[in-house]
């Protein structure tokens, strides 16, 4: 089982708190950075209806269709996650037309290249985006860690064992009660 980000939309008030954690967290170099427009690229969004606030990011799908559709094969299972190979990713867009949860951006990012030793930006680069756990981040994903009322957590098969294991005894001591 692929390990996912889960929104709880009755706790989120959508204060985009997870927005700007994802965004620090993926922020280059790791130091802090006021954001701007341009280091501005969440992997997570907050969607708000007249009746809903929650988060959408990437469900780290069993039999990923973005993975399916990448003709560079750079869309890889890695770590119970999908996660993205940047090196082969040549920005062409399938995965996110393919992505069912319309969380797959395509971003443009400067163009690096190394001459004699030295890395040079040659222009702009366009790459998938999307919802890397924060593979990077040894406490985990910081938009979990950030939430203020705890509406996003981590299910992985743990967890979703867990869940089980007190659904069974909560059914168990209400059918024993009646």
């Amino acid at each position: 089982m692929n390990r996912f980000v889960a929104a709880d939309p009755s706790k989120c008030i959508g204060c985009r708190t997870c927005e700007i954690a994802c965004s620090m967290a993926h922020n280059g170099d790791g130091t802090p950075a006021p954001l701007s427009d341009e280091n501005f690229k969440p992997r997570i969004r907050v969607i708000k209806t007249a009746t809903v606030t929650t988060a959408v990011m990437c469900h780290h799908c069993e039999d990923a269709p973005c993975l399916n559709s990448c003709p560079e094969g750079a869309i890889v299972y890695r770590n119970n996650s999908v996660q993205i190979d940047q090196e082969r990713c040549v920005g062409c867009k399938n995965c996110m037309m393919a992505c069912p949860f319309g969380v797959m951006d395509v971003i443009t990012v400067p163009a690096v290249k190394e001459f004699a030793g030295v890395k040079m930006t040659t222009g702009v680069k366009a790459q998938a985006h999307k919802c890397d756990l924060c593979t990077d981040r040894e406490a985990g994903p910081a938009c979990v860690a950030s939430c203020p009322t705890n509406a996003l957590h981590v299910v992985d098969e743990e967890s979703v064992e867990k869940s089980l294991a007190d659904l069974r005894a909560r059914t168990a001591v209400s059918s024993i009660a009646v």
